[in-house]
Formats: structure tokens, sequence, C-alpha cells
């Protein structure tokens, strides 16, 4: 049903006066399930349907979409699309994926779909189970709940230049979040897991002890002096390192020139001990797919190679404005034209575990929580606002909060040393990553 009515809406769109045309539904079914204080809090259920459409008319181009699949509404969404393309400016480098570029042949099978289907009595007792194993941790004296969810999600897209594809994925998650409290002071700690399958998602009573224990451990947290020092970024957070590494390599941000590694292509940007790698066919992965939002092939690779920057992350639309070929990055919703993203980002794991990496730092600061990041995009100058535990001779002394760590990304990811405690956690992930000197702002 959703392929034909793809079609007809290309088709529609042809006759209307598009040059080409590209269409897209994504089917959305969840269920969500939260407490607190061991009472039902909220029930959410959704149950959504949505189609996007993107025409041509010559090198200009535009994107509607809607919720509404009747023919009378289609019929509107194709023709206010093509009057919109009219009126756009016109874009040299837009335009389709090349053809020789795409998926056509069979799809690898990446076990994204698991047909489990929970129903509420189970998502509300496992996370009282959660919340309840929380509260019973040392120190912890409230909860601010515990939530479980069910959801699955159906992409289908074609386009008039001969590209149909679709994917289908289901996601299981569950989460607790525990407060402690001395009489003085309280603390928050989290914990939560999501994963595509039912069998990989961790015990309720596992992740309510890892929230009440990570709760407890903050009580007593005291603010330290700035200075500098080592600092390890806990492999939790570890990835908000990454993250602006993305934005800078992405094909619009170096074809705007706004980006601090936009002169870095083919060289050291790390140290020979990291590897940085994207693997959109990871068996389960949360941000595996056989293709892109442009139909376009995908494969693993080392966006960082023992220290060297090795590619930048192309859509079609920037691959042409930099006189390049497309990486299989395009990433886009419903409504307007493809970005640049990535799919599973792994940061690959080094030869000592955080105990290792405290020993060799001796002294300094383990972030475990960050907030309110800061980044100039042109100069890699970067802070963030963030608490965790000062150690010293290797171990953990106190937890410091109200902190905020600087530097500029380009000095930081050549000194940056990774561990080996690499958690799967995400879609995005990272061993602890150790920095030998940092500036640290406290009272």
């Amino acid at each position: 049903m959703d392929q034909n009515l793809l079609a007809e809406l290309i088709d529609a769109a042809r006759k209307a006066g598009a040059d080409a045309a590209e269409a897209v539904t994504a089917e959305r079914q969840s269920l969500s399930i939260s407490v607190r204080a061991g009472e039902l809090e909220e029930v959410e259920r959704e149950e959504s349907r949505d189609l996007g459409l993107r025409v041509f008319v010559g090198q200009r181009q535009a994107t509607v979409s809607g919720s509404d699949l009747s023919p009378e509404a289609c019929a509107k969404l194709v023709e206010r699309a093509v009057a919109m393309a009219r009126l756009a400016p016109e874009d040299p480098y837009a335009g389709f994926a090349p053809v020789e570029r795409l998926a056509l042949g069979p799809a690898p099978d990446l076990q994204l779909y698991d047909p489990t289907e929970l129903s509420p009595e189970t998502l509300e007792d496992r996370a009282r189970e959660a919340e309840a194993a929380a509260r019973a941790m040392p120190g912890v004296v409230n909860s601010d709940g515990a939530t479980a969810g069910w959801s699955t999600a159906r992409w289908l897209i074609a386009t008039s230049h001969g590209f149909t594809g679709h994917h289908q994925a289901s996601g299981f998650s569950l989460g607790a979040s525990a407060i402690a409290g001395d009489g003085e002071t309280m603390e928050t700690g989290y914990d939560g897991r999501s994963v595509r399958w039912h069998e990989d998602l961790p015990g309720a009573a596992a992740i309510g002890r890892e929230a009440g224990r990570r709760a407890g451990a903050r009580l007593g947290s005291r603010k330290i002096n700035s200075t500098t020092a080592p600092v390890i970024f806990e492999n939790r957070v570890a990835m908000s390192l990454i993250g602006p590494l993305v934005g800078a390599i992405s094909g619009p941000s170096i074809a705007r020139g706004s980006s601090f590694l936009k002169d870095k292509l083919g060289q050291k940007v790390f140290g020979d001990h990291v590897t940085l790698t994207d693997d959109p066919h990871r068996l389960r992965g949360l941000g595996s797919s056989p293709f892109d939002d442009e139909g376009v092939a995908t494969q693993a690779m080392d966006i960082i190679d023992k220290g060297v920057l090795t590619t930048w992350l192309l859509n079609s639309s920037s691959a042409r404005q930099l006189g390049l070929e497309t990486t299989g990055h395009a990433s886009r919703g419903l409504a307007g034209p493809p970005g640049v993203g990535v799919s599973n980002l792994t940061v690959q794991p080094g030869a000592r575990d955080l105990a290792g990496l405290m020993t060799e730092a001796g002294e300094g600061l383990l972030v475990t929580s960050m907030f309110g990041p800061s980044l100039n995009g042109n100069t890699g100058d970067w802070s963030v606002g963030c608490s965790g535990f000062w150690f010293e001779k290797g171990e953990l002394a106190f937890p410091v909060s109200e902190i905020t760590v600087a530097g500029n990304l380009i000095d930081m990811y050549a000194r940056l040393v990774p561990g080996a405690d690499l958690e799967i956690r995400g879609a995005s992930n990272a061993p602890s990553l150790l920095i030998d000197g940092l500036a640290i702002a406290g009272r």
C-alpha cells in the first residue's frame, strides 16, 4: 500500500510539472509507562503515519510533509510542493544521488526488528521494579521515577530515478532516576538503556541499582579551586567530546568554510592510538541502516584512522559543492532536504581501563555529568559545565560539582588517550577518554 502511494505521488508530481520527485513515509507505534513513588504516573501511546514529498523543478527544490494521506490531501500536497519549487531559489548542487551509488541490490539483514510487543502491564511492572531497586540503595531518599517503553518504526523511500527502499526497526527502553540525600544536600543519579531487541535489555533491578548507586556516590560533593589538571571523561559522557568533530567534518560546514577542522583532511588530528569508526551495518545497532536517506549504499569506514582524518561526511549536495563523491551520510526527516549524519560511531578502545587511566594521570578530575556545552565552531574553543569526582594517587577521593572544563578541541584531540572500558550503550559510544591537562574553573 505505502509503495503504491509513493509511486502515485511521484507520478502526480511529474504530471504537475516537477522534473523529479522523491516521496517518503514514516510509520511509528510506541508505548511508554512511567511510575513515580510506586504509583503509575503517565501512559503515553503513539500511532502515527506521515508523508514527505520533495520535488525538483530544474535546479529548484521544495519539500512538504503531512499526516493526512487521503487522496484529496495528497493532491494538495503535490500542488503545494510544485508551486513552492517554482518560487524557490536555484541551487546548482541540488539533485538526487548518483544512480551508480544507490543500494539497488538485496539489503543485508541487520537484525533491526524484533516483533516482540510488550503489554502495558509488563512495562509498568518493569518500571516499578527498576524504581524499587533504585530506592533500596544506600543513601537514596526518593525517586524521580522510572520509565519503560516499546516502539516500532518503519521507513519507506522512493524516487523518480528508480530507487525504492525500506527498513523496519524496533526499540525497547528502560530507565530510572534516583535522589540521594544526607540531610544537607540532595544528589541525583540515572541509569537507562535502549536496545533494538528485547532480549538485549538489562534487567530492571540492575538498572535501578545502578541509578541508586550513582546518586549515593554523589553525596558530599564539594567545590574545588580553579586549577589545571588531567581530566578523564567517563565512557557514558565521553562522546560529548567527539560530537563537535562530527559537525566540523560535515560537508555543509566545510563548504561554508565554518569549521575548525577545514584544513585538516588527510592530516593528524589525534594521536596514533585513536581510531574512530562509523559502522552502519552493526547488527542490532541503534544507528544501523542498509542505505542512507538518499538511498546510497552504506559501508563501514574509519573516519579517524590511527589519528588521521580520512574523510569529510558528505551527502550528494555537499559532495557536488566540494567536487567530491557522497560518502553515504545523508540524513533527513520528512521535512526539508537531506543534511548530514552518522550511524554507529565508535571510538575504538585503548589499553588501560578506567582505573589504569586514573593511575596514569595520578591526580585530576573524573567527569561523570556534563551540561551546557559551548563551542566556537570556527576556532574549536570549547567549554562545558560538569560534575564528577576528584581522584588522587589513582583512586577516587571525593565528589565535586559546580565546575567548568575548557580548552581548544584541536589541542585536546591531539592529546586524547582512550581507555579500554568501551560499552555499546547507544548509537555513539566511546571508552573513557583522558586528556593530560585542562583548565578547570571552580571557586
